[in-house]
């Protein structure tokens, strides 16, 4: 995955990012482990597949979300 250079604000603010992702999305990691783990190797592809791409989708959404969230609390009111 590319890195992205950032001012040193910016590094503070991803690393503000991150942690609240990382809280946000902990359940649905945990879910995702243990369907894998769940699954027998022959059960793996198929329709577990779709399961995995549906947890990877809902974090990739809550990591959205969480995001426009900071991004909507720094924003000021109008004047």
């Amino acid at each position: 995955m590319p890195h992205h250079e950032l001012s040193p604000e910016q590094e503070q603010q991803a690393k503000l990012l991150e942690a609240k992702i990382r809280l946000a999305v902990d359940q649905e990691i945990a879910g995702l482990a243990r369907l894998l783990v769940g699954k027998s190797e022959h059960e793996l592809f198929g329709q577990a597949e779709f399961q995995v791409r549906d947890f990877v989708l809902r974090i990739g959404a809550q990591a959205h979300e969480e995001h426009f969230r900071q991004k909507k609390l720094a924003t000021r009111a109008p004047r």
